[in-house]
């Protein structure tokens, strides 16, 4: 697939349905989706008979053949080992929610240019019209053969999870929920660093995240892989813990595995003495909670457009301070992860995206900013243009390392 700088279906005097002015007329976002935002793009040349019998038949035919004799040379002899399937049921699109999968496609639209411009991958957006588990398990497992690996994105939790589960179960090629995994890797990354700038090291501190859904569930289960002294999962009725009657099984288990301190309560309260905020949630985090917190405190305020504590408050009592947003600094952004993390498991033919891949991405993210770390430099642009190498060449590393790589 490729993102092209113009696009040949553009028309922009084209008239709405009932004679009403062109969106786009007005709006340059709508102008640019116009048509949509990639096409396809041959890698060959079909400039005559001798191109057209190589490209296709009969030519073809001898790659078939050798294919089905030899089913591994399928990633030599096709896109397979180079291309990804984004795929979704609409059903939690960035800030928007249960949209549908036709109003999802302008964002796996983007997800699918972002893999290619950043990681070099080709990506094909797939929208599902259902949103039955077995049902997306079922389609995506049959679709599988097309693709090299499998990037889910936009389904609500806590169906999220089990969907990741068993499509890695059944299928040879990495599965990731970039919802999940990607958040997770560029926070581990950012609050290395923190850390760093700061003098501590994770296993002193302290964090407590906001939110108990996809993003939260995984940045909780990689600080804990990563050495974090201790982490406790807030959701909407408080601290997530095991005294409490009311918990999906997804946050019975979080309750195992997180809290060692035993909160139970308001997010406010365990913010109290906290060394680590982390919002994956909306809403706002009174002021007085914040300035509670330890001395010296990171804030990671990541929920779009609004952050939980905006920036402003955070600086008052927090020596870093990281959103979700591009016009602040220290932007923790999942295009820092994903194209590079699907680049090297690719690049290995991996069958799997372990922990230890993922760790290694975020260890190899943090590296970048080297001796440039600063305050309000803890974690790089998506624009530097030494960040997909380095987590790309980590992950495929991490992956011979672990034995799931097969070259």
């Amino acid at each position: 697939m490729a993102a092209e700088t113009v696009n040949p279906r553009s028309d922009s005097s084209t008239e709405q349905e009932g004679g009403a002015e062109p969106l786009d007329s007005f709006d340059p976002a709508f102008a640019l989706h116009r048509g949509g935002k990639m096409a396809v793009q041959a890698t060959v040349p079909v400039r005559d008979k001798d191109d057209l019998s190589l490209a296709y038949t009969p030519g073809v035919a001898k790659v078939c053949t050798a294919i089905a004799e030899q089913p591994d040379l399928v990633h030599d002899y096709t896109w397979k080992s180079s291309v990804v399937a984004v795929v979704t049921d609409g059903t939690a699109v960035l800030g928007l929610g249960d949209i549908g999968p036709e109003a999802s496609l302008p964002v796996m639209e983007g997800k699918a240019i972002l893999f290619k411009q950043f990681g070099g991958v080709d990506a094909v957006p797939i929208a599902l019209a259902c949103t039955d588990v077995d049902e997306i398990v079922e389609t995506v497992v049959r679709l599988a053969p097309s693709f090299g690996g499998v990037n889910l994105e936009d389904i609500s939790a806590p169906r999220c999870f089990e969907i990741e589960r068993r499509l890695q179960e059944r299928l040879d090629i990495p599965v990731f929920h970039d919802d999940q995994h990607g958040t997770a890797v560029v926070t581990l990354a950012a609050l290395r660093n923190a850390a760093r700038l700061s003098g501590k090291e994770l296993g002193e501190l302290r964090a407590v995240i906001s939110g108990a859904g996809a993003a939260g569930v995984a940045i909780a289960k990689m600080l804990i892989e990563a050495g974090i002294g201790d982490v406790a999962v807030a959701d909407r009725k408080g601290v997530v813990s095991a005294d409490r009657d009311d918990l999906t099984p997804v946050k019975r288990e979080l309750a195992g595995f997180t809290n060692k301190a035993g909160l139970s309560g308001s997010l406010e309260a365990a913010l109290a003495g906290a060394d680590v905020f982390i919002g994956v949630s909306g809403g706002t985090v009174p002021e007085e909670a914040v300035a509670s917190m330890a001395e010296g405190a990171f804030v990671f305020a990541m929920a779009n457009p609004n952050p939980e504590v905006h920036p402003d408050v955070a600086h008052k009592y927090a020596a870093v301070v990281a959103t979700g947003r591009s016009d602040f600094p220290n932007q923790i952004n999942n295009v820092l992860a994903f194209p590079g993390i699907f680049a090297g498991a690719l690049q290995v033919r991996a069958s799997r995206i372990t922990e230890g891949m993922k760790i290694a991405a975020a260890e190899a993210l943090a590296g970048v900013v080297g001796d440039d770390l600063a305050a309000d430099y803890v974690i790089p642009s998506p624009f530097d243009e030494r960040v997909a190498p380095a987590v790309t060449a980590a992950v495929a590393a991490a992956a011979r390392a672990e034995g799931v790589a097969r070259r």
